[in-house]
This record gives structure tokens, sequence and C-alpha cells, in this order.
């Protein structure tokens, strides 16, 4: 096998991708600064305890894992970077007040998670800590979307659902208890003949409220079927309360309600969305409530947050166009180099021509060139 081949969904991405993704990666990172996120940067690679608090089959079985030889403990690469912000968050700055820290570096994947997928990430997010209320989970929500709209879609679909309407059902019924993860992935596949099999044993409210959920799924009118399909509980009622009320804060975007989308299960606690864009079959963000990872570090805090993948995201956008660039000749003039450093410390870039080689990068469109004219260095602009 030739040396220069790479494993199968792991690319290079060469320079009118990488400055595409880059310059996304600095606009969003930079919107984040503007709502107040401090940037963190996890390590790639933790003891696998830390890198999966709370257990999770999907998570174990995405996770590249080795053995370390300095303590002879197992180590994961990071295949998600929320619970390491979590850490970070819970046990090293280990704040009383709300933080809001964000992040951006890749992640590895042992399998695709779709046909054109890649199985390095570059992960982007931002997460709350400290905060119980709706308002926290409105501002991430608002913050995804706006991450979207400076990538420039204007056509984004917010489908939200609530990780606490499942426990709130199973809650009373032991035999759903023990069936939870069943439960998650029959509801996830919509697989109604499966899960009336499996709920036939339990309490008569808990399986027609079970077999419920598949069917609920639509636009905001979900959430009036959902009120008289489902128990009256506390819990449920203040569920579909918080979806109603991230509902009137999605603003342009078409919003759907799915009650037994559970991706992400595994650490959600409460409201939870995805977005999706035309082009793309599958969500490029998610997000939601995770207040208990913290408690794996020593301390549970309030949660909230959303990421998504940049590699992903500018796959869908338009090649990027070839940045204005100024030409210069090849010279140890002292007056030309000072004239080319003052034009790149006002932002230009100005490429210098080497001696027997012709001007021929594809990144830059040369529309200006540096010439000597009657002793002097002046810029000119080309035809």
């Amino acid at each position: 096998m030739p040396n220069w081949l790479l494993p199968e969904n792991i690319a290079d991405v060469l320079p009118s991708e990488a400055r595409k993704i880059e310059e996304l990666r600095r606009k969003i990172l930079d919107n984040f600064q503007l709502y107040g996120y401090e940037l963190v940067m996890p390590p790639m690679l933790e003891y696998l305890d830390s890198l999966m608090p709370v257990g999770g089959h999907d998570m174990d079985l995405r996770m590249f894992k080795l053995v370390d030889q300095l303590s002879g403990r197992t180590m994961g690469l990071r295949a998600d970077m929320t619970t390491q912000v979590a850490r970070i968050d819970a046990h090293l700055l280990n704040r009383a007040s709300v933080t809001r820290l964000c992040y951006a570096g890749s992640v590895l994947h042992t399998r695709p998670s779709g046909l054109h997928a890649t199985r390095e990430p570059l992960q982007i997010g931002a997460e709350i800590y400290g905060h119980a209320g709706l308002e926290a989970d409105a501002e991430i929500q608002e913050l995804a979307l706006a991450s979207l709209a400076l990538a420039g879609f204007t056509e984004v679909r917010l489908d939200l659902t609530h990780a606490g309407l499942l426990r709130a059902l199973i809650e009373h019924d032991e035999n759903a208890r023990e069936d939870e993860a069943a439960l998650v992935m029959l509801l996830r596949a919509k697989d109604v003949p499966g899960l009336s099999v499996l709920v036939e044993d339990y309490e008569p409210v808990t399986r027609d409220a079970l077999l419920a959920l598949p069917g609920l799924y639509g636009d905001a009118g979900v959430l009036e079927q959902a009120r008289m399909a489902l128990p009256v509980l506390p819990r449920i009622t203040r569920a579909l309360d918080e979806l109603g009320a991230l509902i009137a804060l999605a603003g342009d975007a078409a919003v759907t309600v799915d009650l037994a989308d559970l991706s992400g299960y595994q650490y959600e606690s409460g409201a939870m969305f995805a977005l999706y864009v035309p082009g793309l079959p599958n969500a490029v963000a998610r997000g939601g409530r995770y207040d208990h990872v913290g408690q794996a570090f020593g301390r549970a805090r309030p949660a909230t947050g959303f990421s998504m993948d940049l590699r992903e995201l500018a796959r869908l956008l338009p090649g990027a166009t070839p940045r204005a660039a100024i030409f210069a000749p090849w010279s140890r003039d002292p007056e030309l180099r000072n004239r080319i450093a003052a034009l790149r410390g006002a932002g230009e870039i100005v490429i210098q021509h080497l001696p027997g080689h012709e001007a021929d990068q594809q990144e830059f469109d040369y529309d200006r060139e540096i010439v000597l004219e009657d002793g002097n260095w002046n810029l000119k602009t080309l035809g």
C-alpha cells in the first residue's frame, strides 16, 4: 500500500477548503466572545473514565482507546468535547457564578457518522454552567442559530424535543425503568411494532403514553396534541411549557417538534434541539441541557450547550474565492523591504516573486504590484 494513502474517512484539508474552515471558525468564535464566552482548549487525550463520566454504549463504540505506558491505565482519544468542558468548569475553574465557555478542536471517531462523513470532525461549541432556568437554554439556542446565520445559511429548521418526557413517563413503572435503554433505541427508530411488544406488560398509562410518542411529530401544534395524549404530570407539563417558550424564541427558523427524537439522551436532562439546513440530511448542530454530567467530577452544575462540525458545515458552503494580493519582486533593497513590511502591517497580502519561479499561487488574485519607477517603489493596479 502506498505510504501516502490515508485511512478511510480521514482526509487532508487543502488550501481553499482550509481557509474557508478557518475563516468560519474565527468568525463564530469571535461571535461567541461578543456573548461573553471564554475560550478553553481541552487535551486530545484523557483517561477513559474522564471522557466517559456518564456510561453510554454509543460513546464507547465511537472512541479510540489505548493503554498509557506511564500509568498502565486506559486512555481515550476524545470523540466529543462536551464532557471535557464540563470537567474544566466543575474541577478546574470551580466558580460559583454563571460560567460561559467555548471551544474548537478536532475529535476522532472510530466510525463515520454518515456515508460521506469524516472520522475527524472539527467540533466547535459553547456551554453555559450555573443557571438552571430556561434563559440559558434560550441563549444557547439563539447562539446556535446565530452561528448558522454567520455561515450564510438563511433556511434553517429547528427540531425540538425534551429528555425529561421519557424519564417522567417511566418514573413510576419499574418494568419501564429497567427497559430504559431499549426504549430509547426503539423510540429513536420510531419502531412502533417493536415498541408495542416491549411495553405489553407495562402499566396502562405508561404503555399508552410511550406508544403515543412516535406519533408526536410535526409543527408547534404537536405540543397541544401531547398535552392530550400524555399523562398530566408536573414534569411533563413543565417540559412542554419549556418547549413552547423555546419555539416562541426561534426567530425565522422553521420549527418542528419530535418528542421521540432522543439522540444524545445518554447525558441530556432537559430541552434538546437539532438544526438542519438544505443539502444535508443529518443535523449540522445539536444542543441541549445536561445538568448531571459535572457530578462525575465532584460538582454537579446546571449546564446547557451546543456543538457542530465545522468541516461538515464548510462543505456545504460555496468555494472560497481567491484573496486579493500584491505582487512584489524579490530584492535586498531596504526601501522595498520597508514598503512590503508597511503593507503587511496594514493587513495587505504581499507575495514576493522568488527568482526563477512564476507567481502562480492559486489561492491569491494579484490585483496590484510593486514596481521600481524613477528610483521609487510604487504600488500600481494591475489591469
